[in-house]
């Protein structure tokens, strides 16, 4: 980076918990994932050294919550924005295999993550220098519905002043009061973001798409400018408004662990646009990255 140069700042917001895998003879390794974080560890593998990604989020004063910070400043993810809040904690999910599949189970409700909006002046001036923002449709689900809307509005008014605005539906109707609800907030949270990173199985059974294209056109008329519909091993759709596009995905022959394919896209895709690359070159690179995790157990691999 040439000397004087102003470093460029990637900020995603959401929630980190605290993950237990494993549990052969009640044994289990703990670590620490979720969806923002994920993407964001794969933007900071592909971003440039002039460019500062950091994490915006709540945890609380105990151990766990240290560790975490630890974990996420040691691989280059800064936590300067992170909020410490006195007697919370971070939530918690356990990982368990049955009948050859993961399932999780999840303490969440009291987590500190879900105060993470309510210091509206700390909130506003993360954003405000942020070139770059990312969040989720669980990083709404989790907040109160007066944050949501304060986070909504802070996100607006960042996208007005040029920074890129990124959001991934990321659909979890358990932690939606109902899905009526769920439908209006990501299609508002869509309205405010440049580039929206949709999965097509999640969204058609709750907005009724029948084809990803479908799922563009929604996602357009809602006042997104920019679509990427992942689809499994399906063709990915990539759509512009200007340009529409579908592109086949890397083959994968055995699927080790599908953990954080979605976000490894999402990662790599934007890491590819906030460098300059056009939308269907920034697709292929994406599709590279996620079948690469794919093949690896866990969400975050450190061979990208």
């Amino acid at each position: 980076m040439p000397t004087g140069a102003r470093r460029l700042n990637f900020l995603s917001i959401g929630e980190c918990m605290v993950e237990l895998s494993g549990g052969g003879e009640g044994l289990f390794r703990m670590g620490f994932a979720g969806d923002t974080l994920n993407t964001a560890w794969y933007a900071r593998a592909r971003l440039g050294d002039n460019w500062d990604v950091a994490y915006f989020t709540a945890v609380g004063d105990d151990r766990y919550s240290r560790a975490m910070m630890e974990f996420l400043d040691g691989n280059g993810i800064s936590t300067r924005l992170v909020q410490v809040i006195p007697g919370k904690r971070p939530g918690l999910y356990i990982i368990h295999q049955e009948a050859g599949d993961r399932h999780f189970t999840y303490w969440r409700d009291n987590s500190a993550a879900r105060l993470l909006a309510d210091d509206a002046e700390h909130l506003l001036n993360a954003t405000s220098k942020a070139d770059a923002i990312y969040f989720s449709g669980i990083t709404l689900a989790i907040l109160k519905s007066a944050r949501r809307e304060e986070l909504l509005a802070v996100l607006e008014g960042a996208r007005q002043k040029g920074a890129l605005v990124a959001f991934d539906p990321n659909i979890r109707p358990a932690l939606w009061p109902d899905v009526s609800a769920m439908r209006q907030v990501i299609t508002e949270a869509a309205s405010i973001s440049s580039i929206v990173l949709p999965t097509f199985n999640d969204d058609a059974p709750f907005f009724g798409d029948r084809s990803p294209e479908q799922t563009v056109s929604r996602y357009l008329a809602a006042g997104a400018g920019e679509v990427v519909v992942k689809n499994g091993p399906n063709p990915v759709h990539v759509s512009t408004g200007h340009i529409s596009v579908f592109l086949s995905v890397e083959e994968v022959d055995q699927v080790v662990d599908a953990t954080g394919a979605g976000d490894a896209f999402n990662g790599a895709y934007l890491a590819a646009r906030l460098r300059g690359e056009e939308p269907e070159t920034a697709a292929r690179a994406a599709s590279r990255m996620a079948a690469k995790v794919i093949r690896h157990q866990g969400a975050l691999i450190s061979d990208t």
